[in-house]
């Protein structure tokens, strides 16, 4: 089956706030003793963009 992708535009600003809602977000994960994997790859793809 096909999947739609799509494509978001967003500023520097934008990036480094939603960068920054992923590690609160797996903080939380962390303190509830469960798995971040998903969550640390989204950061990693996100944090290579800013470069």
């Amino acid at each position: 089956m096909f999947k739609r992708k799509y494509h978001i535009q967003y500023s520097y600003e934008d990036l480094k706030r939603i960068i920054e809602g992923l590690i609160e977000f797996k903080n939380h994960l962390i303190s509830q003793g469960r798995y971040t994997d998903a969550v640390d790859e989204l950061i990693l793809k996100l944090y290579k963009q800013m470069k």
